[in-house]
């Protein structure tokens, strides 16, 4: 007896799934906390001839007048803290992508050769399938390399330059598999390939590909590190990534301390949270308005509008991310309570009985279907 496939089933959100906090900072950002339109309603009372004295007059004026401050304020800090941009030219420029093979760096990598620009994408995966070496075929050159070796990374670096020229852009997208399990149970293999991958990977790509940054006086470069705010998170069931992430960060922001009297020389530290990636798939988030899932693309997008508008500085998403910094200011009995109730250290294990539960019911209807 021959049983069907089953159906493919497409998810379908209730309009509550697209208000998040992200929505709404975004909404605010255009509107309440938006200098220009603050203005605008300045020009509106003026041209009803209101009354300098009127209330309702200062208040306008002196709501316009602080957000003007704080506009000029963050951009002040900016110039202060990373310099002016650099200029961008996108037909001299090469850019590498590690783990580019899949997720974040594949967008990123598609993103510029769709533009034109010269892009070399390292992975690990080999391209076997037709559908694999597709992805690739005609708008960026693919590379075979464990970036976490040193000398297959050497030996790539002297194939690249040749084929496309010194890298300038240098994207470390590259992430190990999250393993999901406690200390006392994850194996010392399993965490040293985290780190391996995670960590160790970054630190031989700046130290190959950096020289040749520098070496380019005129032109310089730009290092884009994707870290997670799970570096300083730290939940449970993630010892081996959160520990190579929060050692990732650090060890950027120590390049960018080397760096930072050269000019032409930018660095972008991206810390991401949860991603609709593999990696990250069977991950329930905690909380959906707080901490919403990021498309791949959303992510690739600001990178490369950083990069393009040759920008410095750090880099979070969502919007929660950019809070992270504040948390460990928190009395330890305010951050215990805020793990609770956000339930960030039951996210793991929680999705590995989720994913085991499908696992087994995707094996069942296999087997009935046989």
């Amino acid at each position: 007896m021959e049983t069907s496939a089953p159906k493919p089933q497409t998810t379908s959100f209730s309009w509550s799934h697209y208000l998040n906090l992200d929505t709404l900072a975004s909404t605010l950002d255009h509107t309440l906390l938006n200098p220009g339109l603050a203005w605008m309603l300045v020009l509106c009372l003026r041209a009803q001839v209101t009354p300098t004295t009127d209330r309702a007059w200062i208040i306008t004026v002196t709501y316009a007048v602080a957000l003007t401050i704080l506009f000029v304020l963050r951009v002040m800090n900016r110039r202060i803290a990373h310099g002016f941009p650099r200029t961008v030219d996108s037909a001299r420029e090469v850019v590498l992508v590690t783990g580019g093979a899949s997720g974040l760096g594949l967008v990123i990598a598609q993103m510029y050769a769709m533009r034109g620009v010269s892009v070399a994408v390292l992975d690990i995966r080999d391209l076997e399938s037709e559908e694999d070496q597709l992805l690739f075929q005609g708008c960026a050159e693919y590379y075979q390399c464990d970036v976490g070796d040193r000398a297959q990374l050497e030996a790539v670096k002297g194939r690249i330059e040749k084929e496309l020229g010194t890298p300038t852009i240098i994207m470390n997208c590259a992430a190990a598999r999250i393993n999901g399990q406690s200390l006392l149970n994850l194996s010392a293999d399993a965490f040293e390939k985290t780190v391996r991958t995670n960590l160790l990977a970054a630190f031989h790509l700046y130290q190959v590909f950096l020289p040749g940054i520098v070496a380019d006086s005129k032109n310089g470069g730009t290092i884009v590190t994707v870290s997670s705010v799970l570096g300083q998170l730290s939940p449970a069931g993630l010892g081996d990534y959160s520990a190579s992430k929060a050692g990732l960060s650090a060890l950027h922001r120590t390049l960018e301390a080397e760096v930072r009297d050269n000019e032409h020389i930018k660095t972008l530290l991206v810390e991401i949270g949860q991603m609709s990636t593999p990696l990250f798939d069977w991950v329930r988030t905690p909380s959906h308005f707080f901490a919403p899932v990021l498309e791949p693309v959303q992510v690739a997008r600001e990178i490369v509008a950083a990069v393009d508008g040759g920008r410095g500085g750090v880099l979070r998403l969502p919007t929660f991310a950019k809070l992270v910094n504040w948390y460990a200011v928190f009395p330890a009995a305010v951050q215990v309570v805020a793990r609770y109730l956000s339930g960030i250290d039951g996210a793991v294990s929680s999705g590995i009985s989720s994913r085991d539960g499908s696992d087994e019911q995707a094996q069942g209807i296999k087997e009935r279907t046989e």
